[in-house]
């Protein structure tokens, strides 16, 4: 990733944006990197991956049986140990 200074992305934004279309910009200010210009088709890639939050309303009534019938695979127990910390 490429990192520049907040003075030299004001100074030539152009450059920087096509830059932002092959590859993210850090945007630096006083040395620590305070923001990330990303090409629109990366941010809606992203966008795609956020969770989706739903509520019971949203399952069907076959969703909620498969749900309830479902059981952990037996390798999971090897994590029960993870829960007790």
């Amino acid at each position: 990733m490429l990192k520049v200074s907040v003075a030299d992305f004001q100074r030539d934004i152009g450059r920087y944006q096509d830059i932002a279309l092959r590859e993210p910009v850090a945007v630096t200010r006083d040395g620590r990197e305070s923001t990330v210009l990303i090409s629109t088709e990366e941010y809606a890639r992203l966008k795609r991956r956020d969770r989706q939050v739903l509520t019971l309303d949203d399952f069907t009534d076959a969703d909620i049986k498969a749900l309830e019938q479902s059981r952990p695979d037996p390798a999971s127990l090897a994590f029960d140990a993870e829960m007790s910390r």
